[in-house]
């Protein structure tokens, strides 16, 4: 299986987190959105404890929130002791109603509004991650307002290409995040950030891409931010002390992906670093990267119930379920690769190719193409979709005025619980005048 909290019972129930899958769609209904909350925790201690080992006690993990938010979700980052990055008020006011201490968080986005930063400053934001001159500037502005001195970082583009999916690479020069390197653009709003007399700046972070499994990506990123750290600190006498590498490490969706081992890739950037670092002449910064989908993505696996097969001879199978595209719209957005099981029937042959597709009123709905499941896949199975914990409940929708599925967490093997729960048809229509 693509990972060890998947495995199959003697009765050919598929399992997850160690519990039957048709046992908690039957309990729970479907679409569902399950999470294995003591994968989550395992995920969060092991790059801790890899940051320790590589970086030094200073350094720290933060956990993406846009890979999955939702208030269960802080609670754990709380009690596990992560930092988190945001990147809306709405994030921030899940954040706070888990009792997150928002100073421990860091505010990003390319365009944050004066009530993004007047409500994250209100509620003692630690940092914001600011992208651009004119968000300096309001940061400035309310800041000075309040008699108070922010810290932020700036976000830069490095120039690298991470050879990953188009849509998520955001370390070029011509990406909307960031100020380029090349450009003078980086050069400049240091500049202009070290003259503000409200605003603290305390470093730099960077963002290349997502799904990066063996590429050197973060090494030649870290380099190349280490050169402009010690540029800064020679033209400028301004010394970075933190640089925050961004996330991105990838996850296993389907059997070809390769497995990613944390601490020897955590290993590989920390030498690196520290090479740049003596070959520089400079202090090495306290390090920070940001895990979202390699901490929840395996952790989350989502349950649906088929209603129709159609077969086209000569063309091509459709096995539809009761959800799609609302809950789960890689697919649409970038062709996502997913792993795709029958979970009542694991012990037959999987024989038969299909599109797996939503329900949805569009071509489009689709969850995966090129299929293999058994030939008797028919109405009230249960169609298992894994790796589902990143960037599916968190983009999930009401298109075709669907209710959005529950999440329910697993642990000890035993224990289930709902996290969130499952919008009723009158939650559709609570925000209609």
């Amino acid at each position: 299986m693509i990972c060890e909290n998947i495995t199959v019972a003697e009765n050919g129930h598929l399992k997850f987190a160690g519990q039957d899958v048709t046992e908690l769609a039957a309990q729970y209904g479907t679409p569902l959105y399950l999470m294995d909350e003591d994968l989550i925790r395992a995920n969060c201690r092991t790059y801790q404890q890899a940051f320790r080992k590589h970086f030094g006690d200073k350094a720290r993990p933060l956990y993406a929130s846009k890979a999955n938010s939702f208030k269960r979700i802080y609670e754990i980052m709380k009690e596990e002791g992560m930092g988190i990055d945001v990147v809306s008020s709405g994030e921030i006011y899940t954040a706070l109603q888990a009792g997150y201490d928002l100073g421990q968080a860091y505010f990003h986005s390319n365009n944050k509004t004066d009530e993004d930063i007047r409500y994250s400053m209100e509620h003692g934001i630690g940092y914001f991650v600011a992208d651009n001159v004119e968000e300096i500037k309001a940061i400035e502005a309310e800041a000075a307002r309040r008699g108070v001195r922010q810290k932020v970082l700036l976000r830069l583009t490095p120039g690298i290409d991470p050879h990953t999916y188009e849509a998520i690479s955001t370390g070029k020069v011509d990406s909307k995040f960031g100020s380029a390197i090349e450009t003078g653009q980086a050069e400049e709003i240091t500049a202009f950030t070290l003259k503000q007399p409200h605003v603290e700046l305390v470093g730099f972070h960077c963002h290349v891409g997502s799904q990066v499994f063996a590429e050197d990506v973060f090494e030649r990123a870290a380099v190349i931010m280490l050169e402009f750290v010690a540029e800064m600190k020679e033209k400028h006498g301004f010394m970075a002390q933190q640089l925050d590498l961004g996330g991105g490490y990838g996850v296993r969706y389907v059997e070809s992906d390769p497995y990613l081992d944390v601490d020897t890739k955590v290993g590989e950037v920390a030498k690196a670093i520290k090479d740049t670092c003596a070959r520089l002449k400079i202090e090495m910064p306290e390090i920070h990267m940001e895990p979202g989908r390699s901490i929840v993505g395996a952790a989350g696996m989502t349950l649906y119930t088929v209603g129709t097969v159609k077969k086209i001879p000569g063309y091509k199978n459709y096995v539809s379920v009761d959800g799609g595209l609302p809950d789960n719209p890689r697919f649409a957005l970038y062709h996502a690769d997913y792993t795709c099981l029958v979970g009542n029937k694991m012990n037959e042959p999987a024989n038969f190719p299909c599109s797996v597709v939503g329900r949805c009123c569009e071509s489009g709905d689709i969850i995966q193409e090129n299929v293999m499941v058994p030939e008797s896949v028919g109405r009230g199975d249960i169609m298992a979709v894994c790796t589902t914990g990143a960037y599916n409940y968190s983009m999930a929708s009401n298109y075709n005025r669907l209710p959005r599925p529950p999440i329910v967490m697993l642990k000890g093997g035993t224990e289930h619980y709902v996290a969130v729960r499952r919008e009723s048809l009158a939650d559709l229509c609570r925000n209609d005048l």
